[in-house]
C-alpha cells in the first residue's frame, strides 16, 4: 500500500508541473472514454496497472480523459431512478461515489488518482476502506460526499447509464475503451499505439515518440 500512496501523492503534486508542459492545442487532443464498473476487477486491474501509465510518460497531455463508471449496471424498467449493478449493493454505491469525485472534482489529476485509490483497494478485496483514500491524498471528503447524499449522484448515474446504453456499437465488456468515438474492443490493452497514431498534433508526448517515427519511415 506503501508504493501505491507514494503514487497518489505525486499525481497530485504532478498537476501542478502539468502547466510547464507545451501548449496541446483543445482541437487536436484525443478524446478517450472508458467505461467500466467500478468493481469489476477487470475494470480495477486496467485502471490500476494499464491507465495510470498515462501520467508517467505524458500521454494525458494530448488526451481528453472520460471516465463512465456505469459498466454492466441497467436501470430499473419500472423507476429509472433505481440502478441494478453486476456486485450490488456496493458496486452501485462505488459507481455513484466515483461520478460525484468525477463532477465536483474538475481537475483530473485529483478524481482519476481517488479512484485509482479505490480501484487499488478493490483488488485487495479492501473496497469498503474506501474512505480511507481521501486522508491518504489529501483530498476534501465533503464535497464528494455532499453530492454522494443528494438527489445529483442519482443524475449523474443517470446520465452516464444512458450514455453507456445508447453506444453504437454496444458495449460488449468491461472495461470498454472508446477513441474518438470508435471502440477499441479487444485490444484495448494497446490503448497507447491507438491513441498515438490517432494524435494529429505536431508536439509528439514521450510515448507516442516511438509510433510517430515508425510512422514515417513506412
Amino acid at each position: 500500500m506503501a508504493s501505491a500512496h507514494l503514487f497518489f501523492t505525486c499525481l497530485i503534486i504532478c498537476s501542478m508541473f502539468l502547466l510547464t508542459f507545451p501548449c496541446y492545442a483543445a482541437n487536436q487532443k484525443v478524446t478517450l472514454s472508458l467505461y467500466y464498473d467500478s468493481l469489476s476487477i477487470s475494470c480495477a486491474t486496467f485502471i490500476v496497472k494499464n491507465l495510470a501509465q498515462i501520467f508517467d510518460d505524458d500521454l494525458i497531455t494530448i488526451l481528453n480523459l472520460r471516465l463512465v463508471p456505469w459498466g454492466d449496471a441497467y436501470a430499473s424498467k419500472s423507476n429509472n431512478s433505481t440502478a441494478f449493478c453486476q456486485h450490488r449493493p456496493d458496486g452501485c454505491k462505488l459507481n455513484s461515489l466515483e461520478a460525484c469525485a468525477i463532477d465536483v472534482m474538475h481537475d483530473v489529476n485529483q478524481h482519476f488518482a481517488l479512484i485509482y485509490c479505490i480501484e487499488f483497494l478493490a483488488i485487495e478485496g479492501r473496497h469498503k476502506e474506501w474512505e480511507t483514500c481521501f486522508s491518504s491524498l489529501g483530498l476534501p471528503k465533503k464535497p464528494t460526499l455532499d453530492c454522494y447524499n443528494s438527489s445529483n449522484a442519482t443524475k449523474l448515474e443517470q446520465n452516464y447509464g444512458n450514455e453507456t446504453m445508447h453506444l453504437n456499437p454496444p458495449l460488449k465488456f468491461v472495461p470498454w475503451l472508446v477513441l474518438n468515438n470508435q471502440p477499441i474492443g479487444n485490444d484495448y490493452e494497446n490503448f497507447t499505439s491507438h491513441v498515438c497514431k490517432t494524435y494529429k498534433g505536431n508536439i509528439v508526448p514521450v510515448a507516442c515518440q516511438s509510433v510517430h517515427l515508425k510512422q514515417k519511415t513506412e
